[in-house]
């Protein structure tokens, strides 16, 4: 619905200067950007720099003699460059570190890794790009150096196009020195357009986020991530749908689970239940010296997986159903699981385990890690203890 209703509201002159695509992680919203930056500067919708025109795209009026497109041509120069991420008033701004000693980080220090990311990976995420410039542990930012080379470019002339675009992704890693940009947001140069693409909306400066309109990128449906799986991914159908259910509407998480779906995460969560509830301490230290092993992408699968198994209990549970399609040995499992946990247990379960994929995701270290969530896993489930976030 998006990529018919942002050139709507574009011809009809009800866009803003600034727009945020809100969505979470693997729900599209960078490549959604990207695709409607191609369509502003698409020589069948915008003419290019200097060419007889009517009026603005973000003026009075639409002049009648424009066709009113819905998509790019995508054959024309400006799209070709677009769609190869070269057009020369199309500009990037995204987390990087320091490059070379001594010299302030910028994104266009990183432009040709950049073209090669969002080419191969569209739904990667913060980590996914910092791991791929060999960021290791550092963090990545939007600096206030680069908040002034964006401020330089966008009042230089545009190139080609009628429209210079900058497209920010992940301005939640943009500072207090963000607000550089809050006059250049206000009163931009004509015919500019900032596009921020980000996934948590409270990271943002208010400052910033009060400047934009707001785009909601709703996640993927589950048919459309299980049709994609098959098609692109060649995902063996029975697959694909499994792990479209357990997704969320994330894209990315649905590529990783393809990678390791011969993995037998029922079989590993049935060990780490025994040991916890049956076999004891010795057990259970072996059990974490075999997870700790696994590396940090399957330890967030296996944790997304019992997070699924849960969900899919509480609702069992909840419509003395009989499973809404589930597979038969999850279905199974996720009734063994209503035996030995209560709804609020299960949820509390679920909340350990988010935390605990979050940690991970931050390098935590995964022995220390797992050994605490099997002693809170204790607790829970036998003294019915609910731990409270710190």
């Amino acid at each position: 619905m998006l990529k018919t209703e942002l050139p709507e509201l574009m011809q009809d002159n009800r866009l803003a200067h600034a727009l945020l695509f809100l969505g979470k992680e693997g729900s599209g919203a960078l490549s959604l950007a990207l695709a409607f930056a191609q369509f502003v500067v698409c020589e069948k919708v915008s003419p290019p720099a200097g060419a007889k025109q009517g009026a603005s795209l973000f003026g009075e009026s639409t002049p009648a003699e424009r066709t009113r497109m819905m998509d790019a041509c995508g054959v024309c120069p400006s799209c070709v460059k677009a769609q190869k991420f070269v057009h020369p008033d199309i500009h990037f701004s995204y987390p990087v570190v320091t490059k070379k000693a001594g010299t302030p980080p910028i994104s266009i220090d990183y432009i040709t890794e950049w073209r090669e990311f969002i080419s191969l990976y569209p739904y990667g995420n913060v980590y996914d790009w910092l791991q791929f410039i060999g960021a290791e542990n550092k963090q990545g930012n939007i600096t206030a150096n680069e908040c002034n080379d964006i401020i330089r470019k966008l009042n230089l002339k545009s190139f080609e196009s009628e429209y210079k675009i900058l497209l920010m992704w992940m301005p939640e890693y943009l500072g207090n020195e963000g607000n550089k940009l809050l006059k250049v947001i206000e009163e931009p140069p004509p015919n500019t357009l900032f596009l921020l693409v980000a996934e948590n909306e409270s990271l943002i400066l208010q400052t910033i986020l009060s400047r934009c309109q707001l785009i909601k990128v709703p996640p993927l449906k589950t048919k459309d991530i299980e049709d994609a799986l098959i098609s692109r991914n060649n995902t063996e159908a029975s697959t694909a749908r499994q792990i479209a259910s357990v997704s969320e509407g994330n894209y990315r998480e649905a590529l990783q689970q393809s990678r390791h779906a011969d993995e037998d995460w029922q079989s590993l969560l049935r060990e780490w239940l025994n040991a916890i509830m049956k076999t004891g301490p010795i057990a259970q230290t072996r059990w974490v010296e075999e997870i700790s092993r696994l590396g940090r992408e399957k330890q967030k699968q296996f944790l997304r997986y019992f997070n699924h198994l849960l969900e899919q209990a509480i609702r069992v549970r909840a419509m003395a159903a009989v499973g809404g399609g589930l597979p038969e040995k999850e279905l199974d499992f996720a009734t063994r699981l209503n035996r030995i946990a209560g709804i609020e247990q299960q949820e509390a379960i679920i909340e350990e385990l988010d935390r605990a994929a979050y940690y991970i995701e931050r390098n935590a270290n995964a022995k220390i890690l797992f050994h605490a969530l099997t002693i809170k896993l204790y607790h829970i489930i036998q003294d019915k203890i609910v731990f409270l976030p710190d």
